[in-house]
């Protein structure tokens, strides 16, 4: 079963941003959507026996699930300015219609489960868009309302995504005593050049201050969000980035790698030539070295785009990649039953106005099949540290992949891959699905 005379597998890289969440880009779907992440180019595609749903606001639908949620994830779209690289479901608001989104929210939740007794849970993420543009007021009535119907068990885990501008101490104080308990920053980079570049509304020392007060006002787990693989022409340092990040003590590190879209002002400046993607040779360059980096730091790398302390791995987004079902709250957010994955209506105005009308925000739905199960299982399973089970006759499939330096192989026939392998994940997870749906 050794490598020689085997061929190389191809190197293609499939580049991966953003944070995995129960929502979807404005491009289009994609397969996982448990593991979607923003901007992630994952490669998959429907079979033609997926069901389809209907337009938003036909019927009202309750959603039955096969088996209880214990997750809950909740999509406020709000941002004071959209970034350059993003084709996310949001809203650009000057003033945050904090009541109207609460009320359209608790009509969503009286909807689909009125008529339920309350199920703890064992997460509730608020993502985005930016969830702290709600203020601390806001934040707290959304938890509420979320938490009168999936109240959080105890140990559980909320989290909360904030923009560094939007942590002050009246802030923290309110999402602690709405029951936060973690919080994820979108911190991006510390270099205030590259965040112009990227539209962001903060700076780099707006990142410190926002960590000091979140550790001052009694937050002990704290993500920070890191982007690589800019435009080279931008001179950016990205491995000062990355100390200047570990100088401030993170629990929890997510790394994504900037994916070009057409519909953002960063497809348009690539388009016209004023920008240039990053090459796959600089794009692994820049993920190997923050691994590097991340690790020594005591950092564990447990999924392809995040690390974490011993203790401080995200149990929301680990929910999704072992595909166990989930509620989906908010414009554009998604649901899995345990069969079948809903989506809500993806503009805020639309999903809004549904709810205004006492309909139901869903705008379509897809029953998984065996093949699409064959495929999530294997995928998902590969994207983490857990890694795959291989079964009887795969040897032979992965081998070229071993001798590349891609993936380990255990005594125990568990499939894991390296680093280097992560970057060429979807061409794995493809090999293997087609050998297990033959």
């Amino acid at each position: 079963m050794g490598g020689a005379g085997r061929r190389r597998p191809r190197s293609g890289i499939a580049r991966r941003s953003g944070r995995a969440s129960g929502t979807r880009s404005a491009r289009r779907r994609q397969r996982p959507r448990a593991a979607r992440s923003r901007r992630v180019r994952a490669h998959w595609r429907d079979p033609p026996d997926v069901a389809r749903g209907e337009a938003p606001g036909t019927a009202v639908r309750p959603v039955r699930y096969c088996v209880v949620p214990r997750h809950v994830y909740l999509h406020v779209p709000f941002c004071a300015r959209r970034c350059s690289y993003c084709d996310f479901s949001i809203a650009v608001r000057r003033d945050v219609p904090v009541d109207e989104y609460l009320s359209a929210l608790d009509a969503e939740l009286s909807v689909r489960f009125g008529g339920d007794a309350p199920a703890a849970v064992d997460t509730i993420y608020l993502g985005g868009g930016t969830p702290s543009r709600l203020g601390g007021v806001g934040v707290a009535g959304a938890i509420a309302l979320v938490e009168r119907h999936f109240p959080l068990a105890s140990g559980g885990e909320l989290t909360i995504e904030a923009n560094p501008e939007d942590v002050d101490a009246r802030a923290v104080e309110a999402w602690l005593a709405a029951g936060v308990n973690r919080l994820s920053l979108g911190s991006q980079s510390f270099d205030d050049r590259v965040l112009a570049w990227m539209h962001r509304t903060h700076d780099g020392s707006a990142i410190e201050r926002a960590v000091a007060t979140a550790r001052a006002g009694g937050i002990g787990n704290l993500s920070l969000d890191l982007i690589f693989a800019l435009p080279a022409a931008l001179g950016r340092d990205f491995e000062q980035d990355v100390r200047r990040l570990l100088a401030l003590a993170p629990d929890h590190v997510s790394l994504y790698g900037l994916t070009v879209e057409s519909a953002t002002p960063l497809g348009r400046w690539v388009a016209r030539g004023t920008a240039v993607e990053r090459p796959e040779e600089g794009y692994e360059e820049e993920f190997l070295a923050a691994h590097t980096l991340l690790t020594a730091a005591g950092l564990e790398h447990y999924e392809v785009s995040n690390y974490a302390l011993p203790g401080k791995r995200a149990r929301h987004n680990s929910a999704y990649w072992a595909g166990v079902p989930y509620v989906g709250l908010g414009p554009a957010a998604h649901g899995f039953d345990g069969t079948t994955r809903r989506w809500n209506a993806r503009a805020y105005a639309s999903w809004r106005d549904a709810l205004n009308s006492g309909a139901d925000p869903v705008e379509g739905e897809e029953q998984l099949t065996e093949a699409n199960r064959i495929a999530e299982s294997v995928y998902l399973q590969l994207r983490s540290d857990g890694g795959l089970a291989l079964l009887p006759g795969e040897r032979d499939v992965v081998a070229p992949w071993q001798v590349a330096g891609w993936v380990t192989l255990d005594a125990d026939e568990r499939l894991r891959c390296t680093p280097s392998g992560w970057l060429r994940l979807d061409a794995l997870a493809a090999a293997l699905t087609h050998n297990r749906s033959r």
